[in-house]
């Protein structure tokens, strides 16, 4: 009768060594439709805790302050962050952060999360329903994934770089709008009202009189949601972070849109102004937003 082979136990060495070859290496570049399932459930449970500050507003359970030159933060926002910094970091802890409540980034990682935990403060604070959640994931400098979640509407925004955009499940396609006199468009306005105001105000004052009409929600990720899903026929404003714009760029552009900065360029995670719009009248709206400096700049850019 023959012995039965019986298999060596595996030690703790041994299987430490199969989970170090089994696991992707730190610099793997991830697939974005596998980031999204746990970027989505962190935006909702932000979400969650902005929905329940929100409801109980009324109870003063509020701390509001004011950043010097940059609009006002509260303890929502902070818990909202928090929450979303503890989840984010169980999908990929080798991502390096970067969010609007100052979060530390390593900037060493080729892997970035880009989180502002509530775009749309001051609408929080004065219980205009328009703020959200905004999250996205970059590799090497190119935003490859993007949620954007607004709490009180209870709408997920989902993008995947290549994949396409949705909300709740459902595809985004921007406006087919091609006429500015049919044209909805929306902006925003800087904090800093003494060093831009004015200058906003040329391309405001020349798009009013000739657009349909001109709206300014204050969120700027939600802005760019709106024109992904083809409420908004363009955007643009000046003064923008990252955070601000990371999800919604892709949003629009997996939406069929088109991104730029205000001198044509597309690389707009980190330029200050941008402009978004269906793509049909991008070429326009550009012109119109331009100081007489872009211009100069975009011209020279072209030529290049």
């Amino acid at each position: 009768m023959k012995d039965k082979k019986v298999k060596p136990k595996a030690t703790a060495a041994s299987r430490k060594s199969r989970v170090k070859k089994s696991a992707p290496p730190a610099d793997h570049a991830p697939d974005p439709l596998l980031l999204l399932p746990g970027m989505i459930r962190a935006a909702k449970a932000c979400g969650a805790i902005l929905r329940r500050y929100y409801e109980q507003l009324s109870k003063a359970n509020l701390e509001v302050s004011e950043k010097i030159g940059a609009g006002l933060v509260t303890n929502a926002d902070i818990e909202s962050e928090r929450a979303c910094v503890a989840a984010l970091r169980k999908i990929r802890p080798d991502f390096s952060f970067l969010t609007e409540e100052g979060t530390a980034a390593r900037s060493v990682a080729r892997g970035r999360w880009i989180i502002d935990p509530l775009d749309g403060t001051t609408n929080f604070v004065h219980r205009f329903p328009m703020f959200c959640v905004s999250i996205a994931a970059e590799w090497d400098g190119e935003v490859i994934a993007g949620v954007i979640e607004h709490p009180i509407l209870r709408e997920t925004y989902v993008a995947s770089l290549g994949g396409g955009a949705t909300v709740n499940g459902r595809k985004l396609e921007v406006s087919k709008t091609s006429k500015l006199a049919d044209s909805l468009l929306s902006t925003g306005f800087t904090y800093r009202k003494t060093e831009l105001l004015q200058t906003e105000m040329v391309a405001f004052e020349e798009l009013s009189s000739v657009a349909r009409a001109i709206r300014r929600p204050g969120s700027a990720a939600l802005d760019l949601a709106y024109t992904a899903r083809g409420v908004f026929d363009g955007f643009w404003e000046r003064r923008l972070s990252p955070w601000d714009v990371a999800a919604g760029l892709l949003l629009v552009r997996e939406a069929g849109g088109t991104v730029t900065d205000f001198c044509g360029g597309d690389k707009v995670v980190e330029s200050p102004a941008i402009l978004a719009t269906n793509g049909k009248l991008h070429a326009t709206l550009l012109a119109a937003v331009q100081t007489p400096e872009e211009q100069l700049r975009a011209g020279r850019r072209e030529m290049d």
